[in-house]
């Protein structure tokens, strides 16, 4: 079973060029604040925007640094055998699992979805975690759908970030016993953890590491008042981390803790002096100053 809390990290740019050392540093940060295991190269690592040679890098960096914890790679993208072939990779390099997104602007059935999945799982030969994300692929995958894939070998859970709770409780009704259903949305992570949900891939996790798993395993541990307590500390960090569009305020935050410099690659621009003002003082809400979580 998948569970707990996965960072989604950001990719450290500097002058325009990976900056392995900050990724590094990163890495060992989020490791530190005592996570389940952590994800690269997805949404909030910009993986559009990186070239597969930048693509291995950040993956085999991330590898190297993490020997207690798993590494999940992104590796999906709207070209079927580009995503089997991206699969092929990431075992190479030797990560755990590929969490990869719906097939973006192509808009397939639902039985185009199960097809492609069913694909990169066969040929691919790494434990997959789906990704529904419906706001940036322009296709929602039904409950129904996520179970069919549920029972495909090799399909190991979802990233659900759909954002609606009825259709979490649906997957969680109709799942294969053992799939991880894992929260996509921050805010949501502990009503998915009260209906069952197993776990989170989070944004926020990658600043504070320690704060969202400590609300992990309060809810999983029966302390639901901590829980609770942490949900309520988290939300106007959680606000401002979406602000704009993820992971622009990530990288303005991370940069107040100097964790990597404010750096995105176009189309992605770095956010307004009104976000950034939102982001420190949801920082200071936290605790979070100079890299201590």
């Amino acid at each position: 079973m998948w569970s707990g809390t996965y960072p989604a990290l950001s990719t450290p740019f500097a002058g325009d060029r990976l900056d392995e050392d900050a990724l590094r540093r990163l890495v060992r940060y989020v490791v530190a604040g005592g996570v389940e295991g952590i994800v690269a190269c997805g949404t909030t690592g910009e993986a559009p925007a990186l070239t597969v040679r930048e693509w291995s890098q950040v993956v085999a960096v991330c590898v190297d640094e993490c020997r207690d914890v798993p590494v999940i790679a992104g590796t999906g993208t709207n070209n079927t055998q580009n995503t089997v072939a991206r699969t092929k990779l990431a075992r190479e390099l030797g990560v755990a699992a590929a969490l990869v997104v719906a097939p973006y602007y192509n808009k397939p059935t639902q039985r185009g979805l199960v097809a492609h999945f069913t694909r990169v799982a066969e040929e691919g030969k790494l434990p997959v975690i789906l990704y529904n994300i419906p706001g940036r692929t322009g296709v929602n995958m039904t409950a129904e759908t996520i179970a069919e894939l549920s029972r495909v070998p090799g399909i190991v859970g979802v990233k659900e970030a759909a954002g609606s709770m009825d259709q979490v409780g649906a997957i969680l009704e109709k799942a294969a016993e053992g799939f991880a259903v894992l929260s996509g949305d921050d805010s949501l992570c502990l009503p998915m953890y009260a209906l069952g949900g197993h776990g989170v891939i989070s944004t926020t996790a990658t600043l504070a590491p320690a704060l969202m798993g400590g609300m992990y395993r309060a809810f999983r541990d029966g302390r639901v008042a901590q829980a609770r307590a942490a949900h309520y500390k988290l939300l106007p960090l959680f606000r401002a981390l979406f602000a704009e569009t993820n992971p622009a305020p990530l990288k303005y935050a991370l940069s107040r803790l100097g964790l990597g410099a404010n750096e995105l690659r176009l189309p992605l621009v770095p956010v307004t002096e009104a976000t950034e003002r939102m982001v420190d003082e949801a920082l200071a809400g936290c605790g979070l100053r100079g890299g201590n979580a």
